[in-house]
């Protein structure tokens, strides 16, 4: 029976931040008493001392966001910042836990020249003093024209999972926009119950809602800080 230190299932997941510019949607969503999620670090291996190689790849071509998933997730923001600005923070991931207080460690695996390639992140979703840690593995694909970026998760409880992180231009800075899509884990009879009403709405709303919060307000404090 797997349980909370069992290695097989580190994931991530997101819970609402108190933000009244964040926005979050999530198919089927609902409380579910007595559920216990299990997201645990990979099997073999203490995430927080291993030292991965990194290697060179092409990069990944993740192509558009699929539809018609069992579980989609939104959260966003008008961050008043700049779009290229906003961009250039988020795509940083390997500086996210410098801004954020929930991300253990974020750490290439391998790098390709548009800045994604295989990445390997590890969170915490905070539950009052609890943090429950999570842990994904993800390509990631860096689109400067668009902008965009795009994961897709290939390791953890959450394999199979495709992200969008999109960067639009209004009037009051930028509207970004984190959507998440997933038919849940293949465990059979109750992972798509699961994925909408624990993992998304708990585990990844939860971390997303606070990584666009927090990564926001460093982009707003960099353009006070250069006026």
């Amino acid at each position: 029976m797997m349980g909370r230190g069992d290695p097989r299932l580190e994931s991530a997941s997101h819970e609402p931040a108190s933000q009244p510019a964040s926005i979050r949607r999530c198919s089927l969503a609902g409380p579910l008493a007595g559920w216990q999620s299990r997201v645990l670090d990979p099997p073999g291996l203490a995430p927080e001392l291993s030292q991965p190689m990194t290697t060179i790849i092409h990069g990944y071509d993740l192509g558009p966001m699929p539809t018609g998933r069992l579980l989609e997730t939104v959260d966003e923001r008008v961050v008043r910042a700049p779009a290229d600005a906003m961009f250039a923070i988020a795509k940083d991931v390997e500086r996210w836990p410098d801004h954020l207080p929930h991300y253990r460690y974020v750490r290439f695996r391998e790098r390709a020249p548009d800045g994604g390639g295989l990445v390997e992140m590890a969170a915490n979703r905070p539950f009052g003093a609890l943090k429950w840690p999570t842990w994904w593995l993800s390509e990631m694909q860096v689109d400067d024209a668009a902008p965009r970026i795009r994961f897709r998760h290939v390791g953890g409880i959450t394999t199979r999972m495709d992200v969008e992180w999109s960067f639009e231009a209004v009037a009051d800075g930028t509207l970004v926009r984190i959507v998440h899509v997933w038919d849940g884990p293949r465990w059979p009879l109750i992972g798509g119950f699961a994925a909408t009403q624990v993992i998304g709405p708990v585990f990844v709303h939860g971390i997303a809602s606070r990584t666009l919060a927090g990564l926001g307000e460093v982009a707003e404090r960099n353009l006070e800080s250069a006026g």
